[in-house]
């Protein structure tokens, strides 16, 4: 099954009723796409599928079929998100992290905190708590409106 994977052409050759999530992990070795749930509850394997996040567990891969899938390696490492969560102890036991992540791309620049646990309301985490990954959230939302377009 042909797809785009992190802005490249990919080729798979997964069962099409494989969970994209699996496919991911074992098939195309992207491991930052975690599972926590497995039922679609807890968002930690949230990717972007055309740009919209899903949960990966959830998926069928014959669902990706033609389609553009980010995952978290596809934000290359130096996202502001990726750098925010890093700095500000965002990333806590890191199963949660990238589903955080994926989701928050898509807040609005200069979000609010309400805006930020309204997005992520979704993804859980099972730390210390989210005051941590809001903080990070928020200071990258912040960074990419002031970054010039």
């Amino acid at each position: 099954m042909r797809f785009t994977l992190n802005g490249a052409p990919a080729e798979v050759g997964a069962h099409p009723m494989r969970r994209l999530l699996d496919v991911l992990r074992e098939e195309c070795g992207l491991t930052g796409t975690k599972e926590g749930c497995g039922e679609g509850e807890c968002g930690a394997c949230t990717v972007l599928v055309d740009g919209e996040p899903v949960c990966a567990c959830l998926v069928p891969f014959a669902q990706v079929a033609d389609a553009e899938v980010t995952t978290i390696e596809g934000l290359g490492g130096d996202h502001p998100l990726q750098r925010a969560f890093a700095s500000l102890g965002g990333a806590q036991c890191g199963i949660c992290t990238p589903g955080m992540i994926m989701m928050a791309t898509k807040l609005p620049p200069n979000s609010t905190l309400d805006d930020v646990r309204a997005g992520l309301a979704g993804n859980l985490c099972r730390c210390t708590g989210y005051e941590a990954i809001y903080r990070a959230v928020l200071e990258a939302a912040a960074e990419t409106a002031e970054a010039p377009a």
